[in-house]
């Protein structure tokens, strides 16, 4: 068997990255990574007092369409704007971007700074477009 894997080091090594890929959201959401919605339960989360839309896209893709009633702060000014959003760090905020890229690295800040229902829009807006949800323009 060392023979083998000895001899077929590249496939042992995709196989070993392969899986780790596979396991990765598991872990990370386990290990406080944030909780992916997507647009139903979005939704839901939107109608409860209090709650909080945050789009972290930037000013020209805010600008084309966002869901509604969302504040707009870009990924790139949210830690030193964090304070803005400190009468929501017990209620729930729903973030969103394009994909759920930006959003999933707004959560981690986010949760860092104390927030206690931080929730990541699997896919974003464009998820959000797709099911064919309002946008305010």
């Amino acid at each position: 068997m060392g023979a083998f894997l000895l001899d077929h080091l590249a496939l042992v090594a995709i196989f070993l990255a392969s899986g780790a890929l596979l396991v990765w959201p598991e872990l990370s959401r386990f290990a406080g990574g944030p909780q992916g919605v997507g647009t139903l339960e979005a939704t839901r989360l939107m109608n409860q007092p209090g709650a909080l839309v945050l789009d972290v896209r930037e000013d020209a893709e805010f600008a084309a369409g966002h869901l509604p009633r969302s504040r707009h702060i870009p990924l790139g000014q949210l830690s030193s704007r964090v304070g803005e959003l400190a009468k929501h760090k017990e209620k729930p905020v729903l973030v969103v971007c394009r994909s759920g890229s930006r959003s999933g690295s707004a959560c981690r800040r986010l949760k860092g700074a104390g927030f206690t229902q931080v929730y990541n829009l699997k896919g974003g807006v464009l998820a959000w477009e797709q099911a064919s949800l309002p946008v305010e323009r």
